[in-house]
Formats: C-alpha cells, sequence, structure tokens
C-alpha cells in the first residue's frame, strides 16, 4: 500500500517578503490559482487516495493546511512541535503512518516543487513501488537529469544500473553530493554520472524506522515511547519530549550510512522552486521577458520581476530590476541581487 507524506514546514525564507513567518512559501500561489501545496496535493491524488495522503507540519501551520485542504482528514494532519531538520521529521511521520496504514510504503515528498509533465512522474513513483515492494529493504530516490551546471542543488552519483521497470532504469546510489561551486557543477554536467537530488524518497515504513533506530537510537527510543502512547496522552507527550531528538537531516543521518540506495534517473521537468530566480525560470513571461504576479503593469520594461501582494504597481522604462510588495514592506533593487534576498532579510530585521 502505497502512501505519500508530504513535508510541509519549510520557512522558504529566499522568498522574503512574500514567503514570512506566518505564511511560508508552500501556501502561496506563486504558480498559478492553486497554492504550492494543494498544488502537490492535486497531482499526488492522480494515484494514492486522499485518506492515504499525510502532511507533517509545524504547530503554527496547521490551521493553514486544514484551511487550504479541506478534504484532507484531520487524522492526516502530522504535527511537529518544532522543526528538527528532517530526520527525526520522516522517522516520527513513519511511526505515525504505520499505526494507520501497516505495511505501507511511502513516497516522502516536498510540499513546494514544481512538476511540469505530472503523468511521468506519477509513472515513476509506480515503478518506484515496484521495486520497493519487491525489496523491502530498498531505499529509492528520484533524482532529476540535469540540463545546466546547477549550484543551487546537491547531487547523486549513479553507478550501475540494476534493472529497469517499466522503461525506467533503476540504478545503483554511489554517493549523495553536497551543493559543488560552479567548476565542479559543470564537471558533474559533463561527465553525466550525476542527477540532481530532489528529495523525494520511496521506502518502507519499516524499513525507514529500521535505519532510524540503527544509526539515530536516540531518535528513535523517543519517537517510538511517544507513539505507543493513547491519543490522549500522545499529544502531550510529544511536545514535551520533541525535542530532545537528534536535529539531523535524512542525507547526514541515514542515507550517507545505509546501504540499497537506488536512483530512477528522471526527466519529468522539475524545479524546487526555492528562490526568486527559480521563479523566473518556472513562470510564464510576457512579451518583454517580464514575470508579474499581482496587480502589476509594465510600460517599456524588460526582465524583471514584479511581485504586488496588495497595492497596485506600474513599472515604467526600466529593466532587469526586481519589485516585491508584500505586508507593508516594498523591496526594489538590481535583479542580480536577488540571491542575497535572505542575507537582506537578515540585515534589515
Amino acid at each position: 500500500m502505497l502512501c505519500a507524506l508530504i513535508m510541509a514546514g519549510g520557512k522558504g525564507t529566499r522568498f522574503w517578503p512574500v514567503s514570512t513567518k506566518s505564511r511560508p512559501k508552500q501556501f502561496l500561489k506563486l504558480l498559478g490559482e492553486d497554492t504550492m501545496i494543494q498544488m502537490t496535493v492535486k497531482r499526488l491524488r492522480k494515484l494514492i487516495s486522499i485518506e492515504r495522503i499525510f502532511i507533517i507540519t509545524e504547530k503554527r501551520y496547521i490551521h493553514l493546511v486544514k484551511e487550504q485542504l479541506p478534504e484532507l482528514p484531520q487524522r492526516n494532519i502530522i504535527m511537529e512541535p518544532i522543526g528538527k531538520n528532517t530526520a527525526p521529521c520522516i522517522a516520527l511521520s513513519a511511526f505515525y503512518i504505520n499505526k494507520i496504514c501497516k505495511n505501507s510504503t511511502i513516497a516522502v515528498l516536498p510540499a513546494d516543487h514544481l512538476i511540469v509533465n505530472e503523468e511521468e512522474f506519477i509513472e515513476t513513483l509506480k515503478d518506484a513501488d515496484e521495486f520497493v515492494e519487491k525489496r523491502k529493504e530498498a531505499i529509492v530516490t528520484i533524482g532529476m537529469k540535469p540540463n545546466r551546471a546547477e549550484i543551487g542543488y546537491g547531487y547523486i552519483k549513479f553507478s550501475d544500473m540494476d534493472c529497469v521497470i517499466n522503461r525506467h532504469e533503476i540504478r545503483k546510489v554511489q554517493k549523495f553530493v553536497e551543493k559543488p561551486n560552479k567548476e565542479k557543477a559543470e564537471q558533474y554536467l559533463k561527465e553525466g554520472h550525476y542527477l540532481w537530488n530532489a528529495g523525494m524518497f520511496i521506502w518502507k515504513t519499516s524499513n525507514i524506522l529500521r535505519l532510524t533506530k540503527l544509526y539515530l537510537e536516540n531518535t528513535f527510543n523517543i519517537l517510538r515511547e511517544i507513539t505507543e502512547l493513547s491519543d490522549e496522552e500522545y499529544q502531550k507527550s510529544l511536545e514535551e519530549k520533541y525535542t530532545q531528538v537528534d536535529s539531523i537531516s535524512v542525507d547526514y543521518g541515514i542515507m550517507e550510512k545505509a546501504d540499497n540506495i537506488y536512483v530512477i534517473p528522471s526527466a519529468f521537468g522539475w524545479d524546487d522552486v526555492g528562490s526568486w530566480s527559480a521563479l523566473e525560470r518556472c513562470k510564464k513571461k510576457d512579451c518583454n521577458g517580464n514575470v508579474s504576479i499581482g496587480n502589476v503593469k509594465s510600460i517599456d520594461g524588460r526582465n524583471n520581476i514584479i511581485v504586488s501582494n496588495s497595492k497596485s504597481i506600474i513599472i515604467d522604462g526600466v529593466n532587469d530590476i526586481y519589485v516585491v510588495e508584500n505586508d507593508g514592506v516594498i523591496i526594489i533593487g538590481k535583479k542580480d541581487r536577488l540571491v542575497n534576498i535572505k542575507e537582506l532579510k537578515e540585515t534589515v530585521g
């Protein structure tokens, strides 16, 4: 039985000032009429029923999940008291889902990615699920075939092909690589044995719990104790004891140590939409190359990014700038400085 776990606790700081602590980017309409998390759930429902789609998010965002996904059963919202990185987040969810869907397989997915060819994405998930059903101690990740020397993503180096399922290659993962500098990214692209790490994993619930016990025993023991309690005691214990779990990513905590990790090289049109620059890649532009969101009018302006939440913005005869307005804040700058937006937020508070 395939379930989906959507991780929706990120802060989206690189989309400031539109993405805020009270409403981060997964709850925003950045690419269309639906928010990013709504797009993610709608895509998954082509394969997985809503009863088997789970969302883990911080306590302060639960009301947004309920507001934007009213069809999602309330029991399918998993509360993380505070962010402690991805390893405990996934382990907590595995314990939780295993109580509802015994012997399940979980597809762990971010809440805020763009996927263009949704049919191909669904077929990829199906084949990953089939592989994991045959090899219950395997981990399958989905790697994206790079089309540029990208320094903003981690990479996966793959080796020999293990098998082919319905035309999808399943290859052995040799190693995970951190975000490279420009020179290394160009080298990876040239070598052809590296994929972008899209942060998607498919595994048996029992397997991720086994690996958590093996490599993160403290986290495993705390979460097992919490999840074995009655419903009445669970919430209180979770808030009291979750602070004691290891704050570590699943990549460092488990992936770099585990065996039996495989990757499906994929090209279904993917972007992590992690920054304003990524939005420029994904969003449809006007005839002058402008990206506009909200009440915006451009007169003779070219190659601009203009985002308005409430106010009317008119751009007249300027090029290569960005303007972002939200919640009483207006930022105007050169577009090539958008990479510094996170640092700008820290500077101005």
